[in-house]
């Protein structure tokens, strides 16, 4: 493992201290957090494309649902049964959800 010598604000340090300590964790163990979440979300960028890529991705989606479309009831039910269970983001949340679902409906 590296180590980094860093000069932090007093008020920072202060703050990221209570943080930590309202986490149950290290100081160490919170910027460590902290760091790895703003490194990994930096990757995670909204990007233009261009209208032959929306309609590309259009018809893709389309296609696809077209093909769901053809799958037997008994398929999506062992399909549901075998996913993985995960739990959503905490940003996800029912107003999310359902303003996605909007938008979805007005695609097809």
């Amino acid at each position: 493992m590296s180590q980094i010598t860093l000069q932090l604000p007093e008020t920072l340090y202060q703050e990221l201290a209570h943080l930590a300590e309202g986490e149950g964790v290290s100081l160490n163990q919170f910027i460590i957090y902290a760091l790895t979440r703003q490194a990994t979300s930096a990757s995670y960028r909204i990007q233009s494309i261009s209208k032959v890529e929306v309609e590309k991705q259009h018809q893709e989606f389309q296609l696809l649902i077209n093909q769901l479309g053809q799958t037997s009831s008994s398929e999506i039910e062992t399909v549901l049964a075998e996913r993985e269970h995960t739990m959503p983001e905490p940003e996800l949340n029912p107003d999310v959800v359902s303003l996605l679902q909007e938008r979805i409906r007005n695609l097809v």
